[in-house]
């Protein structure tokens, strides 16, 4: 069982099906209990940051492995967002040991290179892949759990300074995103939200509330609207799941 999951009691094989209440008992036509709380949105964190090396070889992987249109470990070097996220690691591992100017140049390097914009200070789980990359902006308290996808024009960003600069010392003020994770092309998630595991953010979706576990965040769709006709909505299942990436 996982320990995202709330627990659930097992039934006692030794015990009979349950039975009706009898009659005068006073339970019969009782109001129903109330229906319980939905659990908050919970995500896994980032697995302990790999020795670098580690960490630069499953990026070059998890390229492959999702690019289909890579076709090796040589041709995947070459992809854009592959150089902001080995940038990154390296800014981030300088960001954690006080060297801060190194950290924003580099990281200013790969923004000017690839068009990502990652904060040193932003935690990268393991195996994320960024699609095209293009647009891409993390910011600094933003948390990436592991095997996330995230398409172009991805913004984990915060809400504004107008907020953030009434925020204590310390306070995050920028998404952690759960691990399995699925970020459409131009997904917005702002503030200190929480977006659980293997959650699907749709393309063009805006999110600022936290979102459960498994749960799917999808934008409405466009309408078509043809010569002569009044427009309708699509209804076909291309326009319900066509909202979840960019593929």
């Amino acid at each position: 069982m996982s320990l995202l999951s709330p627990t659930k009691s097992e039934p006692n094989p030794s015990s009979g099906p349950a039975s009706a209440p009898a009659p005068g008992s006073g339970t019969a036509g009782a109001a129903p209990a109330p229906a319980p709380a939905p659990a908050p949105a919970s995500a896994t964190p980032a697995s302990p940051v790999p020795r670098l090396l580690s960490a630069l070889r499953e990026d070059l992987g998890v390229v492959v492995a999702r690019d289909p249109s890579v076709r090796s470990k040589k041709e995947a070097v070459l992809h854009p967002a592959l150089t902001a996220l080995w940038a990154h690691r390296i800014a981030h591992r300088l960001h954690g040991r006080g060297l801060r100017i190194p950290a924003r140049l580099l990281a200013r390097w790969a923004r000017r290179v690839t068009a990502v914009e990652i904060h040193p200070g932003a935690v990268l789980g393991r195996r994320v892949f960024i699609d095209h990359g293009a647009g891409v902006v993390i910011g600094e308290t933003a948390v990436v759990g592991d095997d996330v996808t995230m398409y172009h024009q991805v913004t984990l960003g915060a809400v504004g300074w107008w907020s953030d600069n009434e925020r204590p010392e310390g306070d995050r003020r920028h998404p952690v995103v759960g691990s399995g994770v699925v970020l459409g092309a131009n997904a917005t998630v702002l503030g200190p939200v929480t977006v659980g595991d293997r959650a699907v953010i749709g393309a063009q979706a805006l999110v600022n509330k936290d979102v459960p576990c498994g749960a799917r965040v999808l934008a409405p769709t466009a309408v078509i609207k043809e010569p002569g006709r009044r427009p309708e909505l699509m209804e076909d299942v291309f326009t319900v799941i066509a909202s979840a990436g960019s593929w």
